[in-house]
């Protein structure tokens, strides 16, 4: 299977692309600080996720488990950006559900390379 075709992978992606979107529209003061975090956590999660990938079933677990610590660090910074009105409710909770149904994935991924 390509690794461009699984799920996981098109979920972060997506994720990535809209915070992106919206970049132009945080003031230059987050930009260049907490919204360039969250980019590149998020980044770190695509970059994990591919690597993941292409790996064998014994390689995977330290890589998936990295991928879920900058997950959660994405997660804090989509909830900083939040409180610190960087972006409303409805992006927080929007970009929320996404990450999300990320960790669940990568929980399921976790699992089955456990097992």
């Amino acid at each position: 299977m390509d690794e461009f075709d699984i799920p996981i992978f098109k979920k972060s992606y997506d994720l990535y692309r809209q915070l992106h979107e919206l970049r132009i529209k945080v003031s230059k003061q987050d930009r260049h600080t907490l919204w360039q975090k969250l980019e590149n956590s998020t980044l770190e999660v695509i970059e994990g996720i591919l690597r993941a990938s292409s790996m064998t079933k014994d390689e995977k677990l330290p890589v998936l488990q990295e991928v879920s610590h900058n997950l959660n660090v994405t997660r804090i910074f989509i909830r900083l950006a939040k409180d610190t009105k960087v972006i409303d409710i409805a992006k927080y909770e929007h970009f929320q559900s996404q990450v999300d149904e990320i960790g669940r994935m990568l929980g399921g991924w976790i699992k089955q390379v456990k097992s």
